[in-house]
């Protein structure tokens, strides 16, 4: 099956790759052919010299392509008429009259095309049920003003009558209709995959076997219908809506598309081989009509909501990406507003950890070397590295973290982690941290970084805060706790500072509030987004001066939310 497909689309791609010209020529060609077979398929007749056929399936072929290509294969059309008159239906009508049927069809649908391409901007793919029903809007009124010309032009030949003329035209009318109506969607979406917009390759054996079932049903209910004796099986039409609403309902616009086919198809090799007469002809078609616009409706509607699920993927995919991205530079303004003291926290030890050394070094150059004493500061000097070396470790993981990494973790040890990070900043700024957090926490689950990045955001704001009111005395305080109902971990961050005005409380959790001058608003935003996707929630617990506090909880289940 996907040797046949990549073979398909294969020939259209070096068709569509070839001169101008000639890629029209050979599809043109190919079309004509096409368009002559389906006549023949679709068992013509002659009825007073007026050729009388129960769909048209050619011209719903044909239609597509020149909704696809261009109002120019009308040329196609009016080449592959006069061939079918000549070579299916042997008809009697005198060469002007085929002609003129010819140009009058073509130039009809040519012009209805036209209308479709470019005032009415159609999705050729089909994929909302507004293209839908426009398609067949302007198809049915083609089909009606072809249906009225080509009467007034066969009221040109004597031999004519005008009675024959009304009888030749309901089916006339109902073939074009449906054959637009089942050919036409069909053809524009098999073409549409052909071109890479859903590759045929991604069809799968099962889904061929239920094809196959679907059409073992059609063609058995057909049997009940057209196999009556006495032809009252017309009243159990109603059993091939069964497999194409199920299909339709399955696999949306393509479901009914191929399934409508195969009745259709199937519909008109029965009529014929049980030799029934134009009239019932006419009035199968009739119901046929009602079947192919219930179905190509269910299945629109079904295609428009699966692509509309799909579409609403895709941009939750999008957007996650984009939080990423935001989260991850909201880290990277973290860490760079606490750049300076961060640095001052790493060069410190390491200054430290040089004296040491030297310390060692002159020690043990000396006449007689004090080993205690440097073995000491060699021990020091090795603590003080490993210091610099943590800090540097913990900054350097809470900023390339990318994809969220969901574990279990401790909550005690990523608040110290949180701390040895957010400790430098606020001691250069004469601000005190302390924490009451117990060592018998359970574990959280969830993303370690992330959480951590919450906790940052919200001494960074206490921090920014107790500057900006010029607080000398300025504490933040970190408790956690568990709590059993529901099952949870509450985290709160408490500060003495200005507290938080109420023009701004109600709005801080919404993305670019913020107080600050320079501040983009983001991190309360960001913090609120980390802990919802954890399950939890956060909150402003007190926003009075010097007794502001922020509480967010994690729920000690695993949450849906995380991926």
């Amino acid at each position: 099956m996907t040797i046949t497909v990549r073979s398909l689309t294969g020939g259209l791609n070096s068709i569509t790759q070839s001169p101008f010209w000639i890629s029209r020529t050979v599809l043109g060609a190919a079309l004509a052919v096409l368009f002559v077979a389906l006549e023949w398929l679709s068992s013509i007749h002659e009825f007073m010299g007026v050729p009388i056929t129960p769909w048209n399936p050619g011209l719903g072929v044909v239609f597509a392509f020149m909704l696809l290509r261009g109002p120019v294969y009308g040329l196609v059309l009016f080449i592959g008429m006069i061939a079918a008159e000549l070579i299916v239906v042997r008809t009697a009508l005198q060469w002007p009259i085929i002609v003129a049927i010819a140009g009058i069809i073509s130039l009809v649908y040519a012009i209805a095309s036209f209308v479709i391409r470019h005032v009415l901007q159609l999705d050729t793919a089909l994929h909302r049920l507004r293209d839908l029903v426009e398609l067949l809007a302007v198809g049915v009124a083609a089909a009606f003003v072809s249906s009225g010309l080509l009467g007034l032009l066969l009221l040109l030949d004597h031999r004519i009558a005008l009675d024959n003329i009304l009888i030749a035209a309901t089916p006339l009318l109902l073939g074009d209709v449906i054959g637009i109506a089942v050919m036409t969607p069909l053809t524009l979406r098999l073409v549409m995959r052909l071109q890479g917009d859903a590759s045929l390759s991604g069809y799968s054996r099962p889904l061929a076997l239920e094809v196959v079932l679907y059409a073992a049903c059609i063609c058995a209910a057909l049997w009940v219908i057209v196999g009556g004796t006495d032809g009252g099986g017309f009243r159990y039409f109603y059993l091939l809506f069964v497999p194409v609403m199920i299909a339709a309902v399955r696999h949306g616009f393509d479901g009914a598309c191929v399934t409508l086919s195969i009745a259709q198809f199937g519909l008109v090799a029965l009529l014929h081989y049980f030799g029934y007469d134009a009239r019932a002809f006419t009035d199968m078609q009739t119901l046929m009509l009602v079947l192919t616009g219930t179905g190509l409706v269910v299945g629109a509607v079904v295609s428009e909501r699966q692509n509309s699920d799909r579409l609403m993927r895709i941009a939750e995919e999008r957007l996650r990406d984009k939080e990423m991205e935001a989260e991850r530079a909201a880290r990277f303004s973290l860490v760079s507003g606490m750049a300076s003291a961060l640095a001052h926290e790493i060069n410190q030890p390491m200054t430290a950890a040089r004296a040491l050394a030297r310390s060692a070094q002159h020690i043990l150059e000396s006449a007689s070397p004090d080993l205690p004493r440097a073995t000491g500061n060699i021990t020091n000097a090795v603590a003080q590295i490993d210091h610099a070396s943590g800090v540097m470790r913990r900054m350097r993981e809470f900023l390339r973290r990318g994809r969220p990494h969901v574990s279990s973790f401790e909550i005690r040890a990523t608040i110290d982690d949180a701390l040895m990070l957010a400790q430098p900043d606020a001691s250069a700024r004469g601000i005190e941290i302390s924490r009451d957090v117990p060592s018998d926490l359970p574990m959280a689950h969830g993303d370690r970084i992330q959480v951590e990045q919450v906790i940052l955001n919200l001494i960074r704001n206490a921090s920014e805060a107790i500057s900006g009111a010029q607080q000398r005395d300025g504490t933040i305080r970190l408790s956690a706790v568990a709590l059993a109902s529901p099952p949870r971990i509450e985290i709160a961050v408490s500060d003495n500072g200005p507290g938080v005005p109420p023009e701004v409380a109600r709005t801080m959790f919404e993305p670019m509030t913020t107080s600050k001058h320079e501040g983009l608003g983001l991190g309360l935003s960001i913090s609120r987004g980390i802990v919802e996707s954890h399950g939890g929630r956060i909150w402003l617990q007190s926003a009075e001066p010097g007794r502001t506090e922020f509480r967010f909880s994690l729920p000690l289940e695993p949450s849906s939310g995380l991926q």
